[in-house]
């Protein structure tokens, strides 16, 4: 069987390649024969990482031969439909779905996070396109609420971001851990990201994290350069000493390093999945309503929004206090969730599979 993968892949983020790992990882599981090529920003990088085959996403050409030879399209994880950074994402990936329909092939939505999608004519691009889909998953209840009130008639179902699926996580080194001797000592990591607010909502989290007096602090940048400079950012307002892991460190030393400290402090998504990987609690700091999502489904508190005046570093320090002074509690939770999503993310590879059999 031969399958082409959509997504924010070969940009070098490392939430959207965790994605593509363990969308890769969950489709072998599947079917040890199944073949497959990915729409990549960087085909070169995609081929080498993941072994299978990659073509340019840019190049309609061969992204449209790709899928006429391919047995079906999959669309996804991620948060791909949302005009909430522009209208692109909704028309690029729509147009990708409609090729395959074109091509008289069937496509999935695979454990997509859908919004938000705030604009009527990109609401309408979204139902027409998803109304033709083979099968249609999504990662939250939101997103399928928001399908089912833009008409969607579809069955919709929930699955775990796969993320939560990937497999062999015990026993990742890290080196790097060993040398800041971070592997002796309490630690709390933290994910930030650049956001436009009129909040100074770093300046409140750096202030919030001096406050943790008795845990070291390890930020953990998720996409690359960008995420470090944030990171650097928040570190030069602290009083008091942290870490920067550095920005190139693969998928399984990032979640090595979340996975050792007791608390994750986080705004990226794909931190907090990688913290539930690793049955770590966290502490959710929120740009969008996908990490409101994820949090409620673990079980986990949302400290901040980072674009409401609601909060101060006084109250995102009571909750990371709290949690820490209730560690089996929290862990308890996330644990709860992650196994069981463990279980459940590994039958949306199958059933996107099954669904190309039709």
């Amino acid at each position: 069987m031969k399958v082409v993968l959509s997504g924010y892949y070969g940009f070098h983020n490392v939430g959207d390649e965790a994605i593509l790992f363990s969308i890769i990882q969950a489709l072998k599981k599947a079917n040890q024969h199944v073949q497959i090529t990915v729409l990549s920003n960087d085909p070169d990088y995609t081929k080498n990482t993941y072994e299978v085959d990659a073509v340019n996403r840019w190049k309609l050409k061969e992204v449209s031969a790709a899928i006429k030879q391919a047995d079906g399209l999959i669309s996804g994880g991620g948060s791909l439909l949302q005009d909430k950074t522009g209208n692109r994402s909704v028309i690029y990936y729509s147009a990708i779905m409609l090729i395959a329909k074109f091509h008289r092939k069937p496509f999935v939505v695979y454990a997509q996070g859908i919004g938000p999608v705030d604009k009527e004519y990109n609401q309408k691009i979204t139902k027409f396109t998803l109304s033709k889909a083979a099968l249609i998953s999504v990662r939250d209840e939101a997103s399928k609420k928001f399908l089912q009130q833009i008409g969607i008639k579809n069955e919709i179902i929930e699955v775990p971001d796969p993320v939560l699926g990937i497999e062999s996580q015990d026993g990742y080194a890290n080196e790097w851990l060993e040398k800041t001797g971070l592997t002796e000592k309490k630690y709390i990591s933290v994910s930030v990201r650049d956001w436009p607010s009129e909040i100074k909502y770093l300046e409140m989290i750096a202030k919030a994290l001096n406050g943790v007096s008795e845990h070291q602090i390890v930020f953990v940048p998720m996409h690359g350069e960008h995420d470090e400079k944030t990171s650097f950012k928040v570190a030069e307002m602290m009083d008091k000493k942290s870490y920067i892991a550095p920005y190139e460190f693969s998928i399984a030393d990032k979640i090595a390093v979340i996975g050792g400290s007791q608390l994750l402090v986080g705004m990226r998504l794909h931190a907090l999945i990688f913290a539930a990987v690793m049955d770590t609690p966290f502490t959710a700091l929120s740009y969008d309503p996908k990490i409101d999502a994820f949090a409620k489904l673990a079980k986990q508190p949302v400290a901040a929004h980072v674009n409401e005046a609601n909060w101060t570093e006084e109250t995102v320090l009571e909750v990371i206090k709290q949690q820490l002074n209730n560690l089996p509690k929290y862990t308890d939770n996330v644990k709860k969730y992650a196994d069981q999503a463990k279980l459940e993310s590994q039958n949306t590879a199958i059933l996107a599979l099954q669904s190309f059999k039709k």
